[in-house]
């Protein structure tokens, strides 16, 4: 895909749930009272501060992401998704996802999010098994999950959901008539993610008490690759590490993310990564939510970074990124990005190495991991990047 089409994004960044889940490092927050009218009010001062930055640009995605963004009056969608039409031209095949958590109550607003004009919807499933669900402090049970799945296939032409697999416990057999079980609620993309202990969460607690195991590396592995297997078989490949979809289906937005494209990240703790003058710029928004509110009243926008991203930086991101997706990142990107060849961007002996190992591919003009080399992408990019 050629660089001019890589697409610009819109993230909006909603930071409250009802309540935490363990395992979630997001920038997520439960409060008993929301003044939403305020967060309405600044999520569109920040956007007029964004739009001022790009003007011109035409966009292909928005993303309401959170937090528990369903948790929101679908008017403040609306709202949002008017200012951006205002601000940008939009395309014509725009993509405007909202992610929702499965409760009848949040699930019953599909309809008004839908008329808001959202037109597809992400749902956290997680699990299809009521003890699995407990474990990981989900506020649904199995059938408000199959029942909320059933729902967004009636709402919305295109709809996706997420499960967490490598739980303790789980064998291959039970992931398998799970995941099979899920792939007949699919329509046309399914994320499926292994469960990591992220630094800082209830669950890394837990187990360095020793209160739960993982899989060991071999058991991880063998749930990898029948996940592969099942989901090649039924039309949907991975084409990035954890997502799969039929081909034309993929996220658009998170598109944008991996092959290094520019977006907006609105609300607090929000990245962004905008070209401007020709130089990558990252920005960050203040991440504590009062916070984050008193800085857009005081000033129409609550950025904390903006810094331009040295050649180099830009490099590791692009490949950090890129080699996440089954179709790798095109040669001439390195060119687009940094004004030098990709010889001239990694250590040759390095990649050399990791080709020779059969981790890393260059084919059609591309430099790609293989299957083996995505599995194992973290030791990868170790290598790779130093």
């Amino acid at each position: 895909m050629s660089e001019d089409k890589r697409g610009f994004g819109i993230y909006v960044h909603w930071p409250f749930c009802k309540a935490k889940c363990p395992y979630c490092d997001f920038n997520s927050h439960v409060r008993a009272e929301i003044d939403e009218a305020a967060w309405r009010e600044s999520y569109l001062k920040e956007l007029a501060h964004f739009a001022a930055l790009t003007p011109g640009r035409s966009v292909s995605s928005i993303f309401f992401g959170g937090g528990t963004p369903s948790l929101m009056n679908p008017a403040t969608t609306a709202a949002v998704i008017d200012a951006v039409a205002r601000h940008w031209r939009i395309a014509n095949d725009i993509e405007i996802t909202l992610e929702a958590n499965p409760t009848s109550v949040e699930a019953g607003k599909l309809h008004d999010f839908r008329q808001a004009g959202i037109n597809r919807v992400s749902l956290g499933i997680q699990a299809l098994d009521d003890r699995e669900l407990k474990f990981l402090g989900r506020q649904h049970n199995a059938d408000e999950a199959l029942a909320a799945l059933d729902l967004a296939a009636k709402t919305f032409a295109r709809f996706t959901f997420d499960l967490i697999y490598a739980r303790p416990r789980q064998s291959v057999a039970a992931w398998r008539e799970e995941l099979t079980r899920a792939l007949s609620f699919a329509a046309d993309h399914i994320s499926l993610y292994q469960l990591t202990i992220e630094t800082g969460t209830v669950f890394e607690q837990a187990y360095a008490r020793g209160d739960f195991q993982l899989p060991d590396e071999e058991a991880q592995s063998a749930l990898f690759e029948m996940t592969q297997e099942i989901l090649g078989g039924a039309g949907m490949p991975a084409y990035e590490i954890s997502n799969h979809a039929r081909p034309g289906s993929e996220s658009r937005h998170n598109l944008v993310y991996w092959r290094y494209g520019d977006y907006v990240g609105l609300g607090p703790g929000a990245h962004g990564r905008l070209t401007l003058d020709g130089r990558k710029i990252a920005t960050r928004q203040h991440r504590a939510p009062e916070r984050w509110l008193e800085m857009v009243a005081a000033q129409g926008h609550a950025t904390r970074q903006q810094d331009e991203i040295a050649r180099d930086d830009r490099v590791s991101e692009m490949v950090m990124m890129g080699l996440r997706l089954a179709e790798g990142i095109p040669l001439a990107r390195f060119t687009a990005e940094t004004g030098k060849e990709m010889r001239d961007c990694l250590d040759a002996a390095r990649l050399a190495r990791l080709i020779g190992g059969g981790f890393l591919a260059l084919r059609d003009e591309r430099l790609l991991a293989t299957e083996s080399g995505r599995q194992r992408l973290n030791a990868v990019l170790g290598e790779l990047l130093g």
